[in-house]
């Protein structure tokens, strides 16, 4: 199955601008023939909004996403917006859009806020992994930092996820052994670990340009079950990736490797839960 990666650069703040450009990214990517294409993290209204964030924010029903859902009737829209709860709490959210329909939303979790990264003062986390159906099986979502803490693709590989899409607005930074991106590094090899390991694909997805000096190194890529590349994007500019997704693999692979069959999440559950001082009956 083809998907597409839209590794773009969006507009600091200005949601109707980014509404034309995802208009015409999924426009090439339909021409493709992928049954999906998935944009970064905050695709629709750029990353360091600070104070701006309340302007763009809007409910997962708001008219101002009718465009997504109206392109999503022949191919599948994953996009990133700033979510208005009902409680006025904002949150950084990736919608998943099928059918002309929104039919998944994943609100960011972890929100860095130490370094370049300011995102808890401005935004409340999500409380829940939840595995959904996708155009590429049974899938996750993890907005960046949420892929940087095991624990949630641990979470979606046993609740039966075949692939993590994980949407991002990974700044560059630092120089790693042989004078590679640092960043580009840890991501790549974070993205080869839980694919191989889990037996699941891994579609990690980035944005490119600036905002307030800081530079987005792009790098999308997808990772298979069995840790090859499928595809790899090019650093720091514009590019749609198109990769195709063998989803027989991951069964072949899990059977090769069955690492996650012999999983004891039961366990994992009884260890948790000893140490927030809950009784476990048998």
């Amino acid at each position: 199955m083809k998907i597409a990666i839209a590794q773009c650069a969006p507009a600091l703040g200005a949601m109707r601008r980014n509404l034309e450009m995802h208009r015409e990214w999924i426009g090439r990517a339909r021409a493709t023939g992928a049954k999906l294409v998935v944009f970064p993290e905050l695709s629709l209204t750029g990353y360091y909004l600070k104070d701006l964030a309340a302007d763009v924010a809007c409910a997962a029903d708001d008219p101002r996403l009718a465009p997504i859902a109206d392109a999503s009737r022949d191919i599948d829209v994953s996009a990133g917006f700033v979510e208005r709860s009902p409680d006025a709490t904002l949150h950084i959210a990736q919608g998943y859009w099928s059918g002309g329909a929104l039919r998944h939303v994943h609100r960011k979790v972890y929100l860095p806020t130490y370094g370049i990264f300011d995102d808890g003062r401005y935004f409340g986390p999500g409380d829940r992994f939840a595995t959904f159906e996708s155009a590429a099986g049974r899938a996750g979502m993890a907005i960046c930092e949420d892929l940087w803490h095991l624990s949630v693709p641990y979470v979606y590989a046993v609740e039966g996820a075949s692939v993590i899409f994980a949407p991002a607005a990974s700044p560059g930074r630092g120089v790693a052994e042989g004078g590679d991106l640092g960043t580009a590094a840890s991501c790549r090899m974070m993205d080869r670990f839980y694919a191989q390991y889990l037996t699941l694909y891994v579609v990690f997805v980035n944005r490119v340009g600036h905002e307030d000096g800081i530079g987005f190194w792009g790098g999308s890529e997808v990772i298979g079950p069995d840790g090859t590349i499928c595809a790899r994007a090019k650093e720091w500019d514009e590019e749609l990736l198109v990769a195709d997704l063998d989803l027989e693999l991951v069964a072949r692979e899990r059977a090769r490797n069955p690492l996650l069959r012999d999983e004891r999440p039961d366990l994992v559950f009884r260890v948790l839960a000893e140490r927030m001082g809950v009784r476990v009956t048998e």
